[in-house]
């Protein structure tokens, strides 16, 4: 896998490359031929969302190549060794545009045969721009069969940085290159659907809500092929885009309705994702605490049960997610969501500017927070308290995604009710972390002590996690107060 950046450029037939001897020393160019099938559903879905699955015969990366959308703020190119077949996609690339194809079948859709001449900006040993120029044949397939010839320039971040790749680009343009009109050579190439896109009052609430939810639903998408590999954080951040969107539904109902279905799906998506991440995120903190403790207080073999134990429940459960996101209930709320943005039912709210429609919505949101503590502090029972404080927790979690969803409308008042409602969340967080990592020490020791193993740090860290749920909840009126008069300087930020 590659993280891809690189500019792209029109020229016209008689365009010569410029002298890039000022930028660094220049090697080439070496021409070589390229022969590239590009596969997609037969509705070009895969296009549509901007991604691309290629099977390339030539050059130096021949192979088969996935290029994604953009996460983490990068694409990502996927790579895998040449197979022998042109009609079967492998089944390792297959499975990571599942959340695209839905189970459509894919097959070969064009062929871009490219002679492509190579010159490589070099310091030293150091390789840092390529820059590529492209004779291009391209073949569409099916009933309307055609061929189309251009010219094209890639200049592609090697091992250099920004600043290189801006001096080729400009050195490029000065020559008489323009801007690439299409993203990809594909989409030059494919008459591609455009996307539906929901019809809102420019300036209205209900243009920021659906461009909002849109956003969400991207990110959720692009995060889904690298929950598919188990990569880093992927899990977390696509449970926080669905939670997100749940959120989002929630509070701005009367802008967005008929949603109470969507919100349902969306809630079991972030259950089935959150196994594999609550188990990912107490495993780090239980080995954080064992190198913590001094040599004499660690017996038994606590390390291999917390550790490669809970590693190996994770492991299960990432095979769970894969298994959901592969099957019918996924696709359907994907579906669900596509028209959610596409085809919204708005509400009459939704008309209204959205600096006059939109405070009320982030203020009703902390408001609820501030009525659920209220309610919380007449509860004398301690588990029906800590349950009550629970329920303050996911709402000041509500009104932090409420606020960032206002902040490029309303400004730094709704940045700033997000942050207090972070802190909110951050602190009761800890308590309720604490609490579940107890729970789990005392189902984890049972199991040690049935197999007779000695559980003596179980009790020191159960003692641990006593302690800090204690003091964050000790800690919390403090917070409560502090933050409290914060909010309502923000909230006054916010009034139109």
């Amino acid at each position: 896998m590659g993280i891809e950046i690189e500019d792209k450029f029109d020229v016209p037939p008689d365009y010569a490359i410029p002298d890039l001897s000022r930028v660094g020393e220049v090697v080439g160019p070496k021409t070589h031929t390229l022969v590239a099938l590009y596969y997609d559903t037969p509705d070009l879905r895969l296009a549509a969302h901007g991604v691309t699955l290629r099977r390339r015969r030539g050059g130096d990366d021949a192979g088969w190549h996935l290029k994604l959308p953009k996460a983490k703020g990068a694409r990502q190119e996927i790579h895998h060794p040449l197979t022998r077949s042109v009609r079967v996609v492998p089944d390792e690339l297959g499975e990571l545009v599942r959340a695209y194809t839905r189970g459509a079948p894919l097959q070969a859709v064009a062929e871009l045969e490219t002679r492509r001449s190579v010159t490589v900006v070099r310091d030293g040993e150091r390789r840092l721009v390529e820059v590529a120029d492209d004779h291009v044949k391209g073949t569409v397939f099916g009933e309307e069969s055609r061929i189309v010839r251009w010219r094209e320039v890639e200049a592609e971040l090697l091992d250099g940085d920004a600043q290189v790749l801006a001096k080729v680009g400009k050195r490029l343009r000065k020559a008489g290159a323009t801007p690439a009109g299409a993203s990809s050579k594909l989409l030059r190439l494919l008459d591609v659907p455009a996307p539906r896109r929901a019809v809102t009052e420019p300036g209205s609430a209900g243009e920021v809500v659906v461009g909002y939810l849109a956003s969400q639903v991207g990110a959720l998408l692009a995060q889904d092929p690298r929950v598919r590999r188990a990569e880093e954080d992927a899990v977390h951040q696509m449970r926080v885009a669905s939670r997100r969107l749940r959120s989002a539904l929630k509070a701005f109902k009367k802008i967005v309705g008929n949603t109470a279905h969507v919100q349902e799906e969306l809630k079991w998506l972030g259950m089935v994702l959150g196994e594999a991440r609550d188990l990912e995120v107490i495993r780090e903190r239980f080995a954080g605490e064992l190198s913590g403790l001094a040599p004499e207080l660690v017996t038994g073999p606590i390390r291999s049960r917390l550790g490669d134990g809970l590693h190996g429940r994770e492991a299960e459960a990432y095979g769970r997610i894969r298994e959901a996101l592969s099957g019918d209930r996924y696709y359907l709320l994907l579906d669900a969501l596509d028209e959610l943005t596409a085809a919204p039912e708005l509400g009459k709210r939704a008309a209204g500017p959205a600096a006059e429609e939109l405070p009320a919505v982030a203020t009703t949101n902390w408001e609820r927070v501030a009525h659920r503590y209220d309610a919380a502090q007449e509860i004398t029972e301690p588990e029906r308290h800590e349950t009550a404080m629970h329920d303050v927790r996911k709402a000041a979690k509500r009104a932090r995604y409420t606020a960032e969803a206002l902040q490029d409308v309303l400004g730094p008042g709704a940045a700033r009710l997000g942050k207090l409602a972070e802190g909110v969340q951050d602190a009761l967080g800890e308590h309720q972390d604490a609490v579940v990592a107890q729970e789990t020490l005392v189902k984890e020791s049972g199991a040690a002590r049935e197999a007779g193993e000695d559980t003596f740090t179980y009790g020191v860290l159960i003692g641990l996690e006593r302690t800090r749920a204690d003091r964050a909840m000790e800690d919390f009126p403090e917070v409560w107060a502090r933050t409290s008069r914060k909010v309502r300087k923000a909230l006054k930020k916010l009034a139109p």
